[in-house]
């Protein structure tokens, strides 16, 4: 078994912190396949209050409803691998609408999650997060396909930026996973350069070798001080490429980019629906049954100078970041970390319910009178960066980081 990183795998000897001109990256796993918390709770966008639909949430124990990021560095426990970094990230669940009784619901196991820290060549230094930095990317409103058709954009040179794919590994593509020239309306698209990718949800059972359905969100990595950590929805921008360097806007500081991997446990249920070409099961918990709305949320509760090591000294790839020389803190080895959800009950696995939490109304493909677009929970990803464009396989990703950055593989 071996592993391929960008240059060398982690070492004692730092990484420059001047100009940086090469791309590095660490994955942080988390301790447990199960997430710290789930439920009705969003304190990016909803704070102080009930959410508009369930979420799944890891990190820090000091989640709540009115988390901020000092709140976040006195939690008891993470479900990171690093010790101090007590952030938070979540999604909206997944759930399993029953085509044999389609007022039957149940929640989708997480298999497991993993995020992408990059830190991407640049004119200046990449520094970390301030201390409750508060980010969404995606639209959970939406229900309309991309502008950008069934790609991975981060790179506005080429079009409108789509920084929200599913992939979906199968041991054949034939039929394909979506409909050929697809417009988005009534199916998904199809990634152009990747017949295990695309937007929207496929059609078709992920039967890849230990490759379940997976959830991809990336996210800007240019942050603006002068509007404030709090304000989601104008903070952050996507760099622009100024010979080969991600430069932010000038005033602008430049953290790492992030980019989650969430593989959900859709295997469970291939033996209740049979694939048909034309519909899919698969809901997320806001209602959307398109797939076009996932999305991501995250606060920081890093302890900047831990964050700022790793920045600074690691490139440990896909080993994971605990794999990174001298963590201040260390490497998190609490497998029990979580908490009871501030509002409502947590969903059991295989428990069956008559609606989606909070009775969202199930919308999108095939539902009359379903709308497209709105905007209380809108994309903070209009501006500018390089492609990503990617298919994975359990544990050995195979990742294809394209445009001015250069390319880079990684291969079991």
């Amino acid at each position: 078994m071996k592993f391929s990183t960008v240059g060398a795998l982690a070492s004692a000897a730092p990484l420059t912190a001047a100009v940086k001109t090469e791309m590095t990256f660490a994955v942080l796993h988390f301790t447990r396949n199960q997430f710290l918390t789930e439920g009705p709770m969003d304190p990016v966008v909803n704070p102080g209050g009930e959410a508009t639909h369930y979420h799944s949430i890891m990190g820090g124990s000091n989640f709540g409803i009115s988390t901020r990021g000092d709140d976040l560095l006195s939690s008891d426990c993470t479900t990171t691998t690093i010790k101090n970094d007590k952030s938070n990230y979540w999604v909206p669940s997944l759930f399993f609408q029953d085509p044999k009784d389609p007022t039957s619901f149940e929640k989708v196991p997480l298999y497991y999650m993993n995020v992408y820290y990059f830190f991407e060549p640049t004119n200046g230094t990449i520094e970390p997060f301030p201390v409750g930095l508060k980010m969404l990317s995606g639209d959970a409103k939406t229900r309309s396909p991309p502008k950008f058709g069934g790609g991975s954009n981060l790179d506005p040179s080429r079009g409108p930026i789509q920084p929200i794919q599913w992939t979906c590994p199968r041991q054949s593509y034939d039929p394909p996973s979506y409909p050929v020239d697809s417009d988005g309306t009534t199916a998904g698209m199809q990634d152009p350069g990747n017949k295990g990718a695309g937007a929207g949800f496929p059609l078709y059972d992920c039967d890849g070798t230990y490759s379940p359905l997976r959830q991809d969100i990336h996210f800007p990595s240019c942050y603006n001080p002068d509007v404030g950590i709090d304000d989601y929805e104008n903070n952050m921008a996507w760099p622009t490429s100024v010979n080969g360097l991600q430069t932010c806007p000038a005033g602008w500081i430049h953290v790492p980019h992030l980019f989650y991997e969430v593989y959900w446990d859709t295997p469970s249920f291939k033996d209740r629906w049979t694939p048909d070409g034309k519909t899919q099961p698969f809901v997320l918990s806001n209602g959307d049954n398109t797939g076009y709305s996932s999305h991501g949320d995250f606060i920081s509760g890093w302890d900047q100078d831990t964050l700022e090591t790793i920045i600074n000294t690691c490139n440990a790839g896909t080993t994971g970041m605990e794999k990174c020389p001298n963590i201040p803190g260390g490497v998190n080895d609490n497998k029990d970390c979580s908490i009871a959800p501030a509002i409502g009950t947590m969903v059991k696995a295989s428990q069956v319910l008559k609606s989606l939490p909070l009775n969202c109304p199930v919308t999108g493909w095939g539902i009359a009178g379903s709308g497209s677009d709105s905007s209380d929970e809108a994309s903070s990803s209009e501006p500018v960066i390089s492609t990503v464009s990617s298919t994975r396989t359990y544990l050995f990703p195979l990742l294809a980081y394209l445009g001015t950055l250069g390319t880079l593989f990684l291969s079991s």
